[in-house]
């Protein structure tokens, strides 16, 4: 049975697992990744969650601050040998939760073309696709979502 956990980035297994995120997108992103991993520094992160088999972390994600209303969706991943579980799902789920109570109405989040369980997950939880924000504008490795949360 899968438990989830809040806490924040310093958490040791979220630290576990997304180093093995950074590997995958190491190899995912190519030449590119050194511009994406900028952007993933967890170090002003407070908002994580992680979810456990028994006491073995098996999956991620994060929320972070984009604006006054909005979370930014950041670090999901699910070690390989648990997708196809809905994990993901139940994170994200608990994430917007998370971001409600912190009276956001709104997530957004960037993924890579290349990332193809992400690219099917977000529109399985009624995320759809946006024109690209911030610093994703005009990148066209980058796909990015939105979900209004109420």
């Amino acid at each position: 049975m899968i438990a989830l956990l809040r806490t924040n980035s310093i958490n040791n297994h979220f630290q576990l697992l997304i180093k093995e995120l950074d590997k995958d997108l190491a190899i995912r992103d190519g030449d590119e990744h050194a511009f994406y991993a900028q952007f993933n520094k967890v170090d002003t992160i407070n908002h994580v969650v992680v979810a456990y088999e028994g006491a073995i972390p098996v999956a991620c994600g994060a929320i972070k601050s984009f604006s006054t209303d909005t979370m930014e969706i950041k670090r999901m991943w699910v070690e390989p040998n648990y997708r196809g579980q809905s994990i993901a799902s139940m994170i994200l789920k608990e994430l917007e939760r998370w971001a409600i109570e912190l009276n956001c109405n709104r997530c957004i989040l960037e993924t890579g073309n290349k990332q193809l369980e992400a690219l099917s997950l977000y529109p399985k939880n009624g995320y759809h696709i946006i024109e690209n924000f911030g610093p994703y504008v005009g990148v066209a490795n980058s796909v990015c979502f939105e979900k209004q949360l109420f």
